[in-house]
Protein backbone atom coordinates (compact mmCIF):
# COMPACT_ATOMS: atom_id res chain seq x y z
CA UNK A 1 0.00 0.00 0.00
CA UNK A 2 1.50 3.71 -0.77
CA UNK A 3 1.90 5.75 1.81
CA UNK A 4 -0.45 8.23 0.36
CA UNK A 5 -2.98 5.83 0.17
CA UNK A 6 -2.62 4.86 3.95
CA UNK A 7 -2.63 8.89 4.91
CA UNK A 8 -5.90 9.64 2.90
CA UNK A 9 -7.95 6.07 3.07
CA UNK A 10 -7.81 6.02 -0.69
CA UNK A 11 -7.55 2.15 -0.20
CA UNK A 12 -11.37 2.40 1.06
CA UNK A 13 -14.42 3.10 -0.56
CA UNK A 14 -15.69 6.80 -0.14
CA UNK A 15 -18.17 7.28 2.55
CA UNK A 16 -19.21 9.58 5.01
CA UNK A 17 -19.18 13.81 5.58
CA UNK A 18 -15.74 15.40 5.76
CA UNK A 19 -15.93 18.45 7.30
CA UNK A 20 -13.09 21.40 6.15
CA UNK A 21 -12.13 24.35 8.63
CA UNK A 22 -9.93 26.61 6.95
CA UNK A 23 -7.76 28.89 8.39
CA UNK A 24 -7.42 33.05 9.15
CA UNK A 25 -6.15 33.33 12.47
CA UNK A 26 -8.82 34.30 15.32
CA UNK A 27 -11.28 35.05 12.60
CA UNK A 28 -11.57 31.82 11.30
CA UNK A 29 -11.03 29.95 14.86
CA UNK A 30 -14.76 32.34 15.47
CA UNK A 31 -16.09 31.87 12.58
CA UNK A 32 -16.28 28.07 12.34
CA UNK A 33 -17.88 28.30 15.93
CA UNK A 34 -21.24 29.53 14.32
CA UNK A 35 -20.73 26.90 11.31
CA UNK A 36 -20.48 24.48 14.08
CA UNK A 37 -23.74 25.80 16.20
CA UNK A 38 -25.61 25.47 13.06
CA UNK A 39 -24.09 21.92 11.67
CA UNK A 40 -25.17 20.37 15.02
CA UNK A 41 -28.96 22.05 14.88
CA UNK A 42 -28.67 20.05 11.34
CA UNK A 43 -28.00 16.92 12.96
CA UNK A 44 -24.75 16.37 11.19
CA UNK A 45 -22.21 17.16 13.78
CA UNK A 46 -22.92 13.59 15.60
CA UNK A 47 -22.50 12.12 11.84
CA UNK A 48 -19.38 13.67 10.71
CA UNK A 49 -16.31 10.80 9.68
CA UNK A 50 -13.76 13.02 9.20
CA UNK A 51 -12.61 16.94 10.39
CA UNK A 52 -10.02 18.55 8.58
CA UNK A 53 -8.25 21.66 9.35
CA UNK A 54 -5.97 24.40 9.02
CA UNK A 55 -4.42 27.53 10.95
CA UNK A 56 -7.12 29.22 12.62
CA UNK A 57 -9.41 26.41 11.78
CA UNK A 58 -7.39 23.39 13.59
CA UNK A 59 -7.52 25.74 16.97
CA UNK A 60 -11.36 24.96 17.24
CA UNK A 61 -11.29 21.48 16.02
CA UNK A 62 -8.21 20.57 18.17
CA UNK A 63 -10.74 21.78 21.43
CA UNK A 64 -13.83 20.00 19.54
CA UNK A 65 -11.93 16.56 19.45
CA UNK A 66 -10.45 17.15 22.96
CA UNK A 67 -14.29 17.54 24.32
CA UNK A 68 -16.04 14.97 21.82
CA UNK A 69 -16.51 13.02 24.67
CA UNK A 70 -18.70 15.30 26.58
CA UNK A 71 -20.83 16.65 23.81
CA UNK A 72 -23.12 14.34 24.73
CA UNK A 73 -25.76 13.65 21.43
CA UNK A 74 -29.05 13.76 23.05
CA UNK A 75 -31.95 11.31 20.61
CA UNK A 76 -32.34 13.86 18.15
CA UNK A 77 -28.57 13.77 17.54
CA UNK A 78 -27.98 17.45 19.00
CA UNK A 79 -24.90 18.05 21.01
CA UNK A 80 -26.01 19.55 24.70
CA UNK A 81 -22.18 19.77 25.53
CA UNK A 82 -21.20 22.09 22.09
CA UNK A 83 -21.98 25.24 24.34
CA UNK A 84 -19.21 24.45 26.96
CA UNK A 85 -16.54 23.87 23.91
CA UNK A 86 -17.79 27.76 22.42
CA UNK A 87 -17.25 29.13 25.55
CA UNK A 88 -14.19 27.99 25.81
CA UNK A 89 -12.83 29.13 22.56
CA UNK A 90 -14.49 32.45 22.69
CA UNK A 91 -11.81 32.36 26.05
CA UNK A 92 -9.47 32.15 24.18
CA UNK A 93 -10.46 34.21 21.69
CA UNK A 94 -10.66 37.41 23.89
CA UNK A 95 -7.04 36.85 24.61
CA UNK A 96 -3.84 38.39 22.84
CA UNK A 97 -0.93 35.87 21.81
CA UNK A 98 0.84 36.67 18.78
CA UNK A 99 1.91 39.87 19.99
CA UNK A 100 3.46 38.62 23.25
CA UNK A 101 5.00 35.32 21.82
CA UNK A 102 7.09 37.81 19.19
CA UNK A 103 8.40 39.98 21.72
CA UNK A 104 9.01 37.34 24.26
CA UNK A 105 10.65 35.47 21.09
CA UNK A 106 12.69 38.20 20.25
CA UNK A 107 13.80 39.20 23.93
CA UNK A 108 13.81 35.89 25.80
CA UNK A 109 14.66 32.22 25.69
CA UNK A 110 12.49 29.97 23.44
CA UNK A 111 11.44 30.77 19.61
CA UNK A 112 8.13 32.16 18.74
CA UNK A 113 6.23 29.49 18.37
CA UNK A 114 7.12 27.94 21.37
CA UNK A 115 5.32 30.43 22.98
CA UNK A 116 2.42 30.30 20.87
CA UNK A 117 2.00 26.66 21.91
CA UNK A 118 2.39 27.61 25.65
CA UNK A 119 -0.43 30.30 25.14
CA UNK A 120 -2.44 27.55 23.53
CA UNK A 121 -1.76 24.95 26.31
CA UNK A 122 -2.56 27.58 29.09
CA UNK A 123 -6.07 28.49 27.73
CA UNK A 124 -7.60 25.47 26.37
CA UNK A 125 -5.67 22.26 25.87
CA UNK A 126 -3.20 21.77 29.03
CA UNK A 127 -0.85 18.75 28.55
CA UNK A 128 -3.35 17.11 26.31
CA UNK A 129 -1.53 15.39 23.25
CA UNK A 130 -2.73 13.39 20.09
CA UNK A 131 -3.54 10.44 21.76
CA UNK A 132 -6.57 12.45 23.39
CA UNK A 133 -8.16 12.75 20.40
CA UNK A 134 -11.49 10.40 19.63
CA UNK A 135 -10.45 7.27 18.62
CA UNK A 136 -12.56 6.94 15.63
CA UNK A 137 -12.31 2.91 15.23
CA UNK A 138 -15.42 2.34 16.07
CA UNK A 139 -17.48 5.17 13.92
CA UNK A 140 -19.03 7.16 17.09
CA UNK A 141 -16.45 9.93 16.22
CA UNK A 142 -14.83 11.87 13.31
CA UNK A 143 -11.19 11.24 12.43
CA UNK A 144 -9.96 14.52 13.10
CA UNK A 145 -6.74 15.66 11.28
CA UNK A 146 -4.73 18.98 11.90
CA UNK A 147 -3.13 19.91 8.80
CA UNK A 148 0.81 21.72 9.14
CA UNK A 149 3.43 22.60 6.04
CA UNK A 150 6.66 20.53 5.97
CA UNK A 151 9.15 23.49 5.13
CA UNK A 152 11.92 20.89 4.53
CA UNK A 153 9.61 18.30 2.47
CA UNK A 154 7.38 20.73 0.80
CA UNK A 155 4.83 18.47 1.59
CA UNK A 156 1.28 18.58 4.01
CA UNK A 157 2.64 17.03 7.23
CA UNK A 158 -0.80 15.42 8.87
CA UNK A 159 -1.03 15.65 13.10
CA UNK A 160 -3.91 12.47 14.12
CA UNK A 161 -4.24 10.09 16.60
CA UNK A 162 -3.33 7.21 14.14
CA UNK A 163 -0.36 8.67 12.64
CA UNK A 164 1.74 12.02 12.35
CA UNK A 165 3.82 12.60 9.22
CA UNK A 166 3.96 13.30 5.30
CA UNK A 167 4.49 10.96 2.19
CA UNK A 168 8.11 11.99 2.36
CA UNK A 169 9.28 11.18 5.73
CA UNK A 170 6.86 8.31 6.22
CA UNK A 171 5.06 7.95 9.80
CA UNK A 172 5.00 8.05 13.53
CA UNK A 173 2.19 5.81 14.58
CA UNK A 174 0.24 6.98 17.99
CA UNK A 175 2.10 9.95 18.01
CA UNK A 176 2.52 11.54 21.81
CA UNK A 177 2.97 15.10 20.45
CA UNK A 178 1.20 17.92 22.93
CA UNK A 179 -1.99 18.93 21.17
CA UNK A 180 -1.34 22.47 21.22
CA UNK A 181 2.40 22.06 19.68
CA UNK A 182 0.08 20.39 16.54
CA UNK A 183 -2.46 23.92 16.70
CA UNK A 184 0.78 26.01 17.30
CA UNK A 185 2.24 23.84 13.68
CA UNK A 186 -0.86 24.07 11.72
CA UNK A 187 -1.40 28.20 12.77
CA UNK A 188 2.45 29.38 12.61
CA UNK A 189 1.49 31.65 9.92
CA UNK A 190 4.62 33.26 7.97
CA UNK A 191 6.64 35.44 8.11
CA UNK A 192 6.22 36.10 12.30
CA UNK A 193 5.19 33.14 13.64
CA UNK A 194 7.10 30.43 11.34
CA UNK A 195 8.16 28.20 11.44
CA UNK A 196 7.95 26.01 14.24
CA UNK A 197 10.69 23.36 14.71
CA UNK A 198 9.70 19.75 16.32
CA UNK A 199 12.25 17.24 17.37
CA UNK A 200 10.69 13.49 17.05
CA UNK A 201 12.01 10.87 19.45
CA UNK A 202 9.26 8.40 18.18
CA UNK A 203 10.32 5.37 15.81
CA UNK A 204 8.58 5.75 13.04
CA UNK A 205 6.81 3.10 10.87
CA UNK A 206 9.40 0.62 9.24
CA UNK A 207 6.29 -0.71 6.75
CA UNK A 208 5.87 2.48 5.34
CA UNK A 209 7.44 3.83 2.48
CA UNK A 210 9.07 6.92 2.32
CA UNK A 211 12.59 8.51 0.47
CA UNK A 212 13.81 10.97 2.89
CA UNK A 213 14.51 8.91 6.27
CA UNK A 214 17.81 10.29 7.42
CA UNK A 215 17.78 12.07 11.14
CA UNK A 216 17.72 15.84 9.11
CA UNK A 217 14.45 14.91 7.79
CA UNK A 218 12.90 12.69 10.36
CA UNK A 219 14.23 13.78 13.80
CA UNK A 220 14.31 18.04 13.50
CA UNK A 221 10.93 18.96 11.73
CA UNK A 222 10.34 22.35 10.24
CA UNK A 223 6.60 22.68 9.69
CA UNK A 224 4.82 26.00 9.17
CA UNK A 225 0.95 26.98 9.00
CA UNK A 226 -0.96 24.19 7.23
CA UNK A 227 -2.47 26.56 5.26
CA UNK A 228 0.54 27.26 3.06
CA UNK A 229 0.10 24.17 1.46
CA UNK A 230 -3.86 23.89 1.27
CA UNK A 231 -5.61 26.58 2.91
CA UNK A 232 -8.85 25.08 3.05
CA UNK A 233 -7.98 21.52 4.43
CA UNK A 234 -9.44 19.99 1.57
CA UNK A 235 -7.06 17.26 0.71
CA UNK A 236 -7.65 14.58 3.19
CA UNK A 237 -11.42 15.07 2.62
CA UNK A 238 -11.52 15.35 -0.41
CA UNK A 239 -10.17 11.94 -1.22
CA UNK A 240 -11.66 10.26 1.33
CA UNK A 241 -15.61 11.55 1.28
CA UNK A 242 -18.49 11.30 -0.31
CA UNK A 243 -19.96 14.19 1.03
CA UNK A 244 -17.36 16.96 1.55
CA UNK A 245 -19.10 20.35 3.83
CA UNK A 246 -15.92 23.74 3.26
CA UNK A 247 -15.87 26.61 6.17
CA UNK A 248 -14.19 29.21 4.27
CA UNK A 249 -13.00 32.33 6.58
CA UNK A 250 -9.90 32.99 4.90
CA UNK A 251 -9.26 36.57 3.38
CA UNK A 252 -9.08 37.71 -0.40
CA UNK A 253 -6.37 40.09 -1.48
CA UNK A 254 -7.30 43.70 -1.80
CA UNK A 255 -5.86 45.52 -4.64
CA UNK A 256 -2.76 48.04 -3.69
CA UNK A 257 -2.11 51.13 -6.06
CA UNK A 258 1.18 51.59 -5.00
CA UNK A 259 2.65 47.87 -3.21
CA UNK A 260 5.47 48.46 -1.17
CA UNK A 261 9.23 47.68 -1.86
CA UNK A 262 11.08 46.93 0.99
CA UNK A 263 11.59 43.58 1.33
CA UNK A 264 9.53 42.57 4.34
CA UNK A 265 6.39 44.18 2.96
CA UNK A 266 7.34 43.21 -0.32
CA UNK A 267 7.74 39.50 0.76
CA UNK A 268 4.31 39.65 2.73
CA UNK A 269 2.27 40.56 -0.27
CA UNK A 270 3.97 37.80 -2.57
CA UNK A 271 2.73 35.54 0.48
CA UNK A 272 -0.57 36.65 0.38
CA UNK A 273 -0.97 36.65 -3.67
CA UNK A 274 -0.10 32.92 -3.67
CA UNK A 275 -2.19 32.12 -0.32
CA UNK A 276 -5.11 33.94 -2.48
CA UNK A 277 -4.38 31.73 -5.83
CA UNK A 278 -4.07 28.10 -3.54
CA UNK A 279 -7.28 28.87 -2.14
CA UNK A 280 -8.89 30.02 -5.36
CA UNK A 281 -7.58 27.07 -7.24
CA UNK A 282 -8.63 24.37 -4.66
CA UNK A 283 -12.15 26.19 -4.43
CA UNK A 284 -12.46 25.82 -7.74
CA UNK A 285 -12.05 22.81 -8.13
CA UNK A 286 -14.31 21.82 -4.69
CA UNK A 287 -17.35 23.31 -7.15
CA UNK A 288 -15.94 21.68 -10.34
CA UNK A 289 -16.48 18.42 -8.10
CA UNK A 290 -19.89 18.99 -6.99
CA UNK A 291 -21.42 20.14 -10.30
CA UNK A 292 -19.46 16.77 -12.26
CA UNK A 293 -21.38 14.79 -9.51
CA UNK A 294 -17.72 13.60 -7.92
CA UNK A 295 -18.83 14.51 -4.50
CA UNK A 296 -21.55 16.21 -3.01
CA UNK A 297 -21.82 18.82 -0.13
CA UNK A 298 -21.91 22.42 0.23
CA UNK A 299 -18.94 25.04 0.17
CA UNK A 300 -19.38 28.43 2.01
CA UNK A 301 -17.13 31.78 2.79
CA UNK A 302 -17.07 34.60 5.25
CA UNK A 303 -17.14 36.57 2.14
CA UNK A 304 -20.11 34.84 0.36
CA UNK A 305 -22.92 37.08 -0.16
CA UNK A 306 -26.24 35.53 1.27
CA UNK A 307 -28.38 36.52 -1.66
CA UNK A 308 -25.91 34.32 -4.13
CA UNK A 309 -27.98 31.35 -2.54
CA UNK A 310 -31.18 30.71 -4.07
CA UNK A 311 -33.76 30.25 -1.16
CA UNK A 312 -37.06 30.35 -0.62
CA UNK A 313 -36.83 32.07 2.78
CA UNK A 314 -34.56 34.32 4.99
CA UNK A 315 -35.67 33.24 8.37
CA UNK A 316 -33.32 35.58 9.62
CA UNK A 317 -33.38 38.66 7.15
CA UNK A 318 -29.66 37.86 6.00
CA UNK A 319 -30.51 39.25 2.57
CA UNK A 320 -30.09 43.09 3.58
CA UNK A 321 -27.22 42.35 5.76
CA UNK A 322 -23.34 43.56 4.72
CA UNK A 323 -20.59 41.20 6.56
CA UNK A 324 -17.85 42.69 4.46
CA UNK A 325 -16.44 44.51 7.56
CA UNK A 326 -15.86 40.66 9.08
CA UNK A 327 -14.00 39.09 5.86
CA UNK A 328 -11.88 41.99 6.68
CA UNK A 329 -10.63 41.29 9.94
CA UNK A 330 -6.60 41.17 10.45
CA UNK A 331 -5.25 37.71 10.44
CA UNK A 332 -4.24 37.64 14.17
CA UNK A 333 -4.14 35.75 17.49
CA UNK A 334 -5.19 39.61 19.09
CA UNK A 335 -8.35 39.84 21.22
CA UNK A 336 -11.26 40.04 19.90
CA UNK A 337 -14.15 41.96 21.51
CA UNK A 338 -16.98 40.41 22.61
CA UNK A 339 -19.51 42.21 20.36
CA UNK A 340 -17.08 41.15 17.04
CA UNK A 341 -17.30 38.03 18.19
CA UNK A 342 -20.64 37.75 18.59
CA UNK A 343 -21.10 38.99 14.73
CA UNK A 344 -18.41 36.70 13.61
CA UNK A 345 -20.50 33.46 15.30
CA UNK A 346 -23.74 35.01 13.95
CA UNK A 347 -22.67 35.30 10.50
CA UNK A 348 -20.89 31.73 10.32
CA UNK A 349 -24.19 30.41 11.14
CA UNK A 350 -26.28 32.33 8.54
CA UNK A 351 -24.00 31.33 5.40
CA UNK A 352 -23.77 27.65 6.94
CA UNK A 353 -27.54 27.62 6.99
CA UNK A 354 -27.71 29.00 3.98
CA UNK A 355 -25.36 26.74 2.07
CA UNK A 356 -27.17 23.59 3.63
CA UNK A 357 -30.58 24.69 2.93
CA UNK A 358 -29.69 25.35 -0.71
CA UNK A 359 -27.10 22.48 -1.45
CA UNK A 360 -27.83 19.90 1.14
CA UNK A 361 -31.13 19.04 -0.38
CA UNK A 362 -33.94 16.12 0.61
CA UNK A 363 -31.89 13.55 -1.25
CA UNK A 364 -29.17 14.08 0.56
CA UNK A 365 -30.47 14.84 3.88
CA UNK A 366 -32.10 11.47 3.42
CA UNK A 367 -28.82 9.49 2.45
CA UNK A 368 -27.51 11.44 5.95
CA UNK A 369 -30.53 10.82 7.96
CA UNK A 370 -31.35 14.19 9.20
CA UNK A 371 -34.03 16.70 7.88
CA UNK A 372 -32.88 20.58 8.00
CA UNK A 373 -35.23 23.27 8.86
CA UNK A 374 -35.34 26.55 8.72
CA UNK A 375 -33.52 28.23 11.89
CA UNK A 376 -35.35 30.20 14.91
CA UNK A 377 -32.76 32.62 15.35
CA UNK A 378 -29.31 33.82 15.52
CA UNK A 379 -27.10 31.95 18.25
CA UNK A 380 -25.80 35.44 19.70
CA UNK A 381 -27.09 39.04 20.24
CA UNK A 382 -26.52 41.83 18.39
CA UNK A 383 -27.26 39.67 14.97
CA UNK A 384 -24.25 41.08 12.25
Amino acid sequence: MAVSSQLDDTDRPRAGIGLCLSGGGYRAMVFHLGTLIRIDEAGLLGKLARISSVSGGSITAAHLGLRWKRLNFDASGRATGLGAVVADVRRMASTNIDAGAIIGGILLPGSISDRVADAYADTLYGDATLQDLPDDSDGKAPFFVLNASNVQTAALWRFTRRYMGDYRVGLVPRPTTRLALAVAASSAFPPVLSPLEMTVAQAYDPNVPADLTGPEFRRRVVLSDGGVYDNLGLETVFKSCETVLVSDAGQKIEPEADPKDDWVRHSVRIMTISDDQVRSLRKRHLIEAYRSGEVTGAYWGIRTRYADYPLATDPLGCAGRDPTRLAAIPTRLAAMPDAEQNALINWGYAVTDAALRAHFGPALQARHGVTITDPKGFPCPGEY
